[in-house]
């Protein structure tokens, strides 16, 4: 088997980070990244879900967004208990019937 250099650049901390995870786990950084690569063969892809995170609010922006909506609240009309379960049926109603 012919074994070839691979090098490529990342953050520092990202890479202290990692190794001392993969240190943590009994390897090292080199077996770590032969690991990855054997498994991307395996897989025929990347070894792992690409999907996209779930989108984050830090508790600055939530709470722009509650008095945001505190604001838009303060001239609608007030609602029954009746009104507000009927407008809820009405939004269970719609999604059971995919709408």
């Amino acid at each position: 088997m012919e074994q070839v250099l691979n090098q490529f650049r990342s953050d520092k901390t990202l890479r202290e980070d990692c190794v001392a995870i993969y240190e943590a786990l009994g390897m090292d950084l080199n077996t770590a990244f032969r690991m990855f690569m054997e498994r991307t063969r395996m897989v025929r892809g990347l070894p792992f879900p690409a999907i996209l995170p779930e989108t984050r609010m830090t508790r600055a922006e939530a709470q722009r967004a509650i008095d945001g909506l505190r604001e838009e609240a303060v001239n609608l009309p007030e609602m029954t208990l009746d009104e507000i379960n009927a407008e809820i049926n009405a939004a269970r109603t719609e999604r059971k019937t995919g709408r």
